[in-house]
């Protein structure tokens, strides 16, 4: 690592590009890392719990609840659009939370999905700030205002994104290291569910919660008619119709025994 940062700074040299070094930070990822010290140029860098990178926050063990408690933005642009709005109507109040407040609490999701209730509540709460806006909804619970909505509570459209997303990878024949990643099951019980994907076991608990992990569950619980649809068109509209199904079928105990 110091001998990378001494090629940076050789080179920041010789292009006479100047680094600003109050905004490099070390993040030590790991359990029992040594912590050790580096330094830029004659400045010793500081060490950070937390890196940024393309708008995602990652701790320094692999966490993502960091993510959670980073949304200022979708909480801005939600005030900026009650102070800037004098209408409460649907039509007014959904595109703009569409537009404007969807793609920061679902950027990059399938790298940073929140695992725990704790943080689903973060941007739950978000979403329900916003059905608020709209007049009319009153005295209705947030199943009926989203469904008035025409809107989704997000926990299912990262479990739909999960989903399509893996139909994708498995339809376009997988690169190279795609063995690594995914693999049909062995098991019998298949459920009626052909494509069924083998179920990985781990000691450590954050690797479940990994795109390449969480989504087998997910793919293994659907009925073979969706999994097994001709197109990804007809995917998503089988999967849109067995949403409901495939939600009870994973929250049950039964079903979590069978996929494992």
């Amino acid at each position: 690592m110091q001998r990378d940062l001494n090629r940076l700074e050789c080179w920041a040299v010789t292009k006479g590009v100047k680094l600003n070094k109050l905004k490099c930070q070390i993040l030590h990822l790991g359990w029992s890392h040594t912590g050790h010290e580096c330094e830029l140029g004659e400045e010793w860098l500081e060490s950070s719990p937390v890196g940024r990178g393309l708008g995602v926050l990652v701790g320094s063990r692999l966490s993502r609840s960091q993510q959670g408690a980073w949304q200022p933005r979708g909480q801005t642009h939600l005030g900026c659009i009650k102070h800037s709005m004098t209408s409460r109507s649907k039509e007014g109040i959904v595109p703009l939370y569409s537009a404007l407040v969807c793609p920061h609490l679902e950027y990059c999701v399938l790298f940073w999905a929140p695992p725990f209730k704790k943080d689903v509540k973060v941007f739950e709460c978000i979403q329900r700030r916003a059905t608020k806006l709209v007049e009319g909804l009153e005295g209705m619970s947030c199943e009926e205002q989203l469904r008035t909505l025409g809107l989704s509570d997000l926990e299912k459209r990262r479990l739909s994104g999960d989903l399509i997303s893996l139909c994708c990878f498995l339809r376009r024949g997988c690169g190279e290291g795609s063995a690594e990643l995914f693999s049909l099951s062995s098991s019998d019980r298949t459920l009626g569910n052909g494509s069924k994907l083998r179920q990985r076991r781990f000691k450590l608990d954050i690797r479940k919660h990994f795109f390449v992990e969480r989504v087998v569950k997910h793919w293994n619980g659907p009925p073979g008619e969706v999994v097994n649809a001709p197109s990804l068109l007809l995917f998503k509209r089988h999967l849109d119709n067995a949403f409901n199904s495939i939600l009870q079928l994973l929250a049950s105990p039964e079903m979590v025994r069978q996929l494992r």
